[in-house]
């Protein structure tokens, strides 16, 4: 019986022409990088002024400074008063003004101390401010949102003056018409493709900024007046589109916003506990940081004030790091591509410092290589795998929105690699020789950095030949020893160990620290260092949502209904075909289907061939070999002998497949809970069930507690 096919995810076309990707110089060209590089230059922040909106490219990073009658005339005239108690943003900087309310002499003094001191703002450098900024911050909500809704095609075309920023919750498939735009380092700009974004309230917000056109035009200012009001005419019927056309200018940006509506969103939410994924946390409702804007609601857009959530903080060491490492892909006097490890405790900002870089470097290039180290919390494969992939596309979204088929995947089975060290080595050894060595590769890294974790790290440094180390950290002290590479001269790691003193030259000790280059970045964001305590922001639960986004690709592209799991025909597979093993536990052998039945399989390829004699092939060990991605078993037929397996990986690669491993990794509750068209119980799941029982429920490890064998006597 042949299993239907089963269709992937669509990979979304490289971007055209217009973005300027340069290939690697050590293929034989040169690049640079522009002038205007965006990874440093793009932190400009503006404040509307009366009258016509004729916003310019501001100087330096602070506001353009505005009177007070315009400050004024911008407030309702019954919380101009409210307003003067309030905690006041300025260009990203705190602006506590005072007022008794008592008296109309001291408001009005009140509030003239406010209107100079934001007269002032932009002339003065206030370093301890400066210190930890907004990403991409509109200073304070005086700028409206000039957006307008079209009814008949179903999409918004919203204005936006340089540096004007939208922070916002939802999904949106964002065009830009004229201008261009900036989401986390990646440069969208008229002409390109659309592209989709996603700001779930499992993670940090998406900020879309408005960039000034750095681009050599002949253009006057009014031919580009008209050439921006003819993108409005295009895509708006001329009664709606008057406010707009009277606030375009020649250095506005348009950009298009529909609404965004996948296999991987409807099948998120038609689970019943993501059905609010893309609405504002609980944290933002209290805080009541939701702006009402209309047009925006109607794709799908919840806009977001820049005083309950200002987005995404960095700090000026994190943006001179972000600064330099992509300055280092334009040096021409770099003789080899960069590797780039970062490195940190949980909840430093890793993953979100990555994203940023790789879409900053893509910028500049066609493509940057990935490599995942941390099997916990995966970038592009689900849990539990370790991968080299090569990212061609800008990550505007967290990973659950980009799961992609990786170059190379070696299935690791669990969510920490403390279980066996050497194995998660070899593995990503085994990874790296895939490695193509004209693109820069950034090395992910995972969370744990004391004792043997941190010796792993060691050993990274030098397995892979690192050129660039970022080390973040949060707090007043440090989480773990900075890697220098004077530290590294007498580091020990895992496998590795500093040579002997006697065994370095002189000239050898004067070339160590010279090996690499390091970063460090303080980390200042709010609730740095802390794990997520809302919805969604788990560690399990985010790895539960990376699971629901791969088996999203089995959703069809060309139909609104949602399928569940097991009304897909699965695919089968004789039990003497395929070896089987576990790789995180020792199971008996009379009892290995029973724990393979409705369990997650990583679909490997081993080299030897596999031929059993009717029963099932046991591994005795785990082995290193290549995994295609992952699958269900959702059944065992003992009667004719075969696995039924679901899964998304197409037919092709399935050929390879010898070897299923059952690792530790488990299925979503969501997706056994949720069985929508059963009658009676629930396959797999059971109320009649007793923890009383001996090794009735997970065994939980206690890391913490010394084992008697490790406490000294007394």
């Amino acid at each position: 019986m042949k299993a239907q096919k089963t269709s992937s995810q669509p990979k979304g076309t490289l971007r055209n022409g217009n973005k300027r990707a340069k290939n690697s110089k050590w293929h034989g060209h040169n690049k640079s990088l522009h002038a205007d590089d965006p990874a440093s230059a793009r932190h400009e922040h503006g404040i509307a002024s009366s009258g016509k909106p004729s916003m310019k490219p501001l100087k330096r990073q602070y506001a353009k400074a505005v009177s007070a009658r315009t400050v004024s005339s911008l407030l309702p005239a019954g919380q101009k008063c409210k307003r003067l108690a309030a905690h006041t943003h300025s260009n990203g900087q705190a602006v506590s003004v005072s007022s008794s309310g008592d008296s109309e002499t001291e408001d009005s003094q009140g509030w003239r101390a406010y209107a100079q001191s934001v007269l002032q703002n932009g002339m003065q450098t206030n370093a301890e401010a400066e210190e930890s900024l907004p990403l991409e911050h509109l200073g304070e909500d005086i700028q409206p949102f000039l957006t307008q809704f079209d009814h008949v095609n179903n999409r918004t075309l919203m204005v936006m003056r340089p540096g004007q920023t939208l922070c916002f919750r939802g999904k949106c498939l964002l065009t830009c018409l004229y201008g261009r735009v900036e989401v986390l380092g990646f440069t969208i700009e008229e002409g390109q493709q659309p592209y989709p974004l996603y700001s779930p309230s499992s993670h940090c917000p998406l900020t879309i900024t408005a960039l000034a056109d750095s681009s050599l035009s002949t253009k006057n200012r009014k031919e580009g007046r008209q050439e921006a009001k003819m993108v409005v005419r295009k895509y708006l019927s001329s009664v709606p589109r008057k406010h707009l056309l009277n606030e375009m200018d020649s250095d506005s940006c348009a950009i298009l916003l529909e609404a965004l509506d996948n296999p991987l969103t409807r099948f998120l939410t038609s689970q019943s506990p993501l059905k609010e994924l893309f609405s504002l946390s609980s944290r933002e409702l209290r805080a009541d940081s939701a702006v009402d804007n209309s047009a925006l609601s109607a794709v799908g857009v919840t806009a977001l004030n820049s005083s309950g959530c200002p987005g995404l903080m960095t700090s000026r060491s994190y943006r001179d790091a972000l600064h330099r490492l992509v300055r280092v892909w334009g040096d021409d006097d770099c003789d080899r591509c960069p590797v780039i490890l970062v490195y940190g405790a949980r909840n430093s900002g890793k993953s979100t410092f990555v994203r940023h870089l790789i879409n900053s470097l893509l910028n500049h290039t066609t493509s940057v290589e990935y490599m995942e180290c941390d099997v916990g919390q995966t970038e592009f494969t689900p849990p539990g795998c370790l991968s080299l992939s090569a990212v061609t596309e800008p990550l505007l979204g967290p990973p659950f929105t980009h799961q992609q088929e990786p170059r190379h995947m070696v299935y690791y089975g669990q969510a920490d690699c403390q279980s066996d060290l050497d194995r998660y080595l070899d593995s990503l050894k085994s990874l790296w020789r895939h490695s193509s060595g004209d693109m820069p590769v950034i090395i992910n890294t995972m969370g744990w950095v004391r004792g043997l974790g941190f010796q792993l790290l060691v050993d990274l440094v030098r397995f892979f030949s690192v050129t660039h180390v970022v080390q973040l950290s949060f707090g007043e002290t440090s989480q773990c020893p900075a890697l220098t590479p004077e530290f590294l001269r007498t580091a020990h790691g895992w496998q590795t160990h500093p040579p002997a003193p006697s065994a370095l030259g002189q000239a050898e000790l004067q070339e160590a620290p010279n090996s690499h280059v390091f970063l460090s970045i303080h980390s200042e964001f709010q609730g740095a260092g802390t794990s997520g305590e809302m919805r969604h922001q788990r560690s399990n639960e985010l790895r539960d949502l990376s699971l629901m986004g791969y088996f999203s690709q089995m959703q069809s592209p060309d139909s609104s209904l949602v399928r569940p799991l097991h009304c897909f025909t699965p695919y089968q597979v004789p039990v003497s075909s395929v070896a089987i093993g576990v790789t995180h536990c020792e199971v008996a052998p009379s009892h290995i289907l029973y724990a393979a039945n409705a369990s997650l399989v990583g679909l490997c390829c081993l080299d030897e061939n596999v031929a059993g004699r009717g029963g099932p092939m046991l591994l005795s060990q785990t082995p290193i070999c290549p995994c295609v991605g992952l699958g269900v078993l959702r059944g065992v037929d003992m009667v004719r002998g075969l696995y039924l397996l679901v899964t998304p990986v197409p037919p092709a690669l399935l050929r390879r497949v010898n070897c299923l491993l059952l690792g530790e990794i488990s299925l979503p509750k969501a997706l056994l809970t949720t069985q929508s068209g059963v009658d009676g119980d629930l396959p797999y799941v059971t109320t009649d069930y007793s923890f009383e029982l001996t090794g009735a429920g997970k065994l939980h490890v206690f890391k913490g507690l010394a084992r008697p064998g490790f406490v000294k006597a007394k």
